[in-house]
């Protein structure tokens, strides 16, 4: 009887570890999908709830709710409908997973994955997400029609993309965004509001240029947006600054009547976008709280919920940085952390 082969045990074993190499490599390529899909950064940390009470949500990473909140914030402030903000994040979460990414197919860049190439901008504007979400509404109000449409058809005329229905498969998802993220939806979207290690600057004064960031000076202008008590000046027509609840506070008043804006949005509604605006930012900007028309809002909390004002402003959260017209209808106040 001829005796094994002293090779084969050999050859086995080297297939053995070729094949526990692929499945290592298989695992990796899986992780990176979901870290891209999903936006990666660990927990969601922020949800986003139907106001019908039908039970649909969206959850989703801080990440992806500053992104969000300034996509619709720049929609709006161009007098854009909610359509063409639900237009507009259905797009950012097919082409980006609502991340700033710094790459993409050839020179795609960016929310929108924009191509210099293609005359959408520098590589360092198509970055700013303020100016790719400007320059995406800019060519979507061209499409004629565009709000009667289906979405994955006005987005499709925008992006050109080689894959024009996928944009459909996240229209709802992008619909509960734009209904909390346009204020028509209000207090439902949360957030646990941890800080962000990335976060480049806090306290008021990043949150004071935050809020001209995304909404234009113009527009904070209008309502005169305030941070605190005494008036810091600042170039026109650029808010004033102030500072009251031991100097961390930066109101934004609303005002009380019915008056509505160019896309039918009223005063109230104004005043929800600007709420939930702060929250989505909360873990970029490092936002303690957040107070509004009988709500309040508090980072860490166990609920991560609004929560009605008790007598004192409070909301169930400490008060010491409330006051009793805190949550009036009249002023958003958003407590910036330190």
């Amino acid at each position: 009887m001829s005796e094994p082969s002293p090779t084969r045990p050999k050859r086995r074993g080297r297939l053995f570890r070729y094949a526990a190499a692929l499945l290592v490599l298989c695992g990796v390529a899986a992780y990176l999908v979901v870290q891209y899909v999903t936006g990666g950064g660990g927990a969601r940390g922020c949800e986003v709830v139907s106001a019908s009470g039908d039970g649909e949500s969206y959850e989703f990473t801080p990440e992806q709710a500053a992104n969000a909140a300034t996509i619709a914030a720049v929609g709006t402030g161009r007098g854009m409908p909610e359509r063409a903000v639900t237009i507009a994040l259905a797009t950012a979460i097919q082409e980006s997973g609502l991340r700033n990414i710094e790459h993409g197919d050839r020179d795609s860049l960016g929310l929108f994955q924009q191509r210099p190439s293609q005359g959408w901008g520098t590589e360092r504007q198509i970055m700013d997400p303020a100016y790719a979400a400007g320059i995406f509404y800019a060519h979507l109000a061209r499409v004629p029609d565009y709000t009667g449409l289906p979405l994955t058809v006005a987005a499709q005329r925008v992006q050109r993309s080689g894959y024009p229905e996928a944009y459909a498969k996240h229209e709802q998802d992008a619909t509960l965004l734009a209904a909390a993220l346009t204020g028509r939806a209000a207090a439902t979207l949360t957030c646990d509001g941890r800080p962000r290690r990335t976060a480049s600057a806090t306290g008021p004064d990043a949150v004071r240029a935050a809020l001209v960031r995304d909404f234009g000076r113009d527009a904070l202008q209008e309502t005169g947006a305030v941070v605190g008590g005494t008036p810091v000046p600042s170039p026109s027509p650029s808010p004033s600054v102030t500072a009251t609840a031991r100097g961390r506070t930066v109101t934004v008043p609303v005002p009380e009547g019915t008056r509505t804006d160019a896309t039918g949005r009223g005063e109230r509604e104004r005043g929800w976008q600007l709420a939930q605006w702060a929250v989505a930012n909360s873990s970029a900007l490092h936002i303690e709280r957040v107070a509004y028309a009988g709500r309040v809002w508090t980072a860490g909390s166990d609920s991560d919920e609004w929560r009605t004002a008790g007598p004192d402003g409070a909301g169930g959260a400490e008060s010491s940085a409330g006051t009793s017209g805190e949550t009036s209808v009249g002023a958003v106040r958003i407590v910036a952390g330190q």
